[in-house]
Formats: C-alpha cells, structure tokens, sequence
C-alpha cells in the first residue's frame, strides 16, 4: 500500500450560496471542516480557479482547493494546482459525493473508473491519469437514474444529513494518516465499523411477558 503523503486535498462541488447544501457539495462540505480544523483560510485564488489554502507541515506543504469551476470543470483546478507544484496524481485525495453508498458510508480508494462522476472525469482527463485517491462520501441513490440529476442538485432530509455529516466527521479522523502518506492506516480506520454500544441489562430481571 502507498506510502506516498497527500499534498493536494480537493473538495468538489458547485459554488454559489444556491448550491451550498445540495448533496453534491459534500467534498466542499468535508474539506472546508477540515480547512476549519486546522485553522487555515480558504481564499478565492484566480490562478488556481477555486478556493485554496496551504497548510505547512513538518514534512512540507499541503494544498487544499475547492474548484469554484463547477463541477464538470473541476480538472481545470486541480490539474493546475498539481502542475504547479509538481504534485503527481498519487499525492492527491479528492473528496466527492458517491450515489452508490448509503448516506453514512464513506470509504477511500485509489485509482479505478470514474463511474459516471463529471468531476472524476474531468480531473482524470487533466491530471492524464485515473491514480489519484478518492474519498467517496455516500449520498444514496434516488432509485431512478432519471432523477439523478436533480436528485444531487437538491438538499438531502435532515435525517441523511446527519448521516452524512457522520460519515464526513469519522473521514476527518483518517485524514492525519492520509496526509502521513500511510493509507493503509487511514482505511482501517475509516473502513472499520464502529463497535455496537454494549446495552445494559435492565435492572429487576423481569421475566419474559
């Protein structure tokens, strides 16, 4: 497994105060916490076409970038970002919205098919390979591929939403490892469920009714 660091953090999305809370915001949604955490600024950078902030490490720089291009345009942002700092495909995690896991799943890989996600498509096409890393927060499915685009272009129900905002809070807590470069590390944190809450036996030991 890689043991090369993440140096490039990208959240993809669609700007605009309109599309702040669609489904398909949900790597804006992760990287800005994360921005958050560690007490960087994201800030409009024309050159780079999005919102980007630096975050200085012991073992160098990490970028993070959320493309302000819409989504189907988002390579046009991270393929620049990467060239300017000589960052390969394989020292970059993009963050993305995944309508084939439950909300409240989120898991990460490296490489494989794009399946479908513009963003995905657009990046692979600018970085001229697929060997980045994806960390896929899960939006569900609206059971209709007609209904797909609306579907990721409108507010997912409180209840998904806190789902969802629990599967970006237990990404958060892998992404230390991730930027260490050891992602073997950060998959089994992520991927491992949580142990089931032990419930107390009921005191009084009452009988079957």
């Amino acid at each position: 497994m890689s043991h090369t660091p993440i140096r490039l953090i990208a959240g993809l999305g669609n700007p605009g105060r309109e599309h702040e809370r669609d489904r398909h915001n949900v790597g804006f949604w992760l990287v800005a916490q994360f921005a958050a955490q560690q007490r960087v600024t994201l800030a409009k950078d024309a050159k780079y076409h999005g919102l980007v902030a630096r975050l200085t490490r012991p073992d160098g720089e990490v970028w993070l970038v959320l493309p302000q291009t819409y989504m189907n345009l988002s390579g046009k942002s991270v393929g620049g970002l990467a060239r300017y700092f000589k960052i390969s495909p394989e020292e970059i995690l993009v963050v993305h919205d995944e309508l084939d896991f439950a909300p409240g799943v989120s898991k990460m890989k490296s490489g494989g098919g794009v399946a479908g996600h513009n963003g995905l498509k657009d990046i692979s096409a600018a970085l001229g390979s697929q060997n980045f890393w994806r960390l896929r927060i899960g939006i569900g499915h609206p059971g209709d591929r007609n209904r797909v685009a609306d579907y990721v272009l409108s507010s997912p129900s409180p209840p998904d939403r806190e789902l969802i905002d629990n599967a970006i809070e237990r990404s958060l807590e892998c992404l230390p490892h991730a930027l260490e470069g050891n992602m073997t590390a950060a998959m089994l944190k992520l991927h491992t469920k949580p142990a089931a809450p032990v419930v107390p036996a009921a005191a009084g030991g009452k009988g079957k009714s």
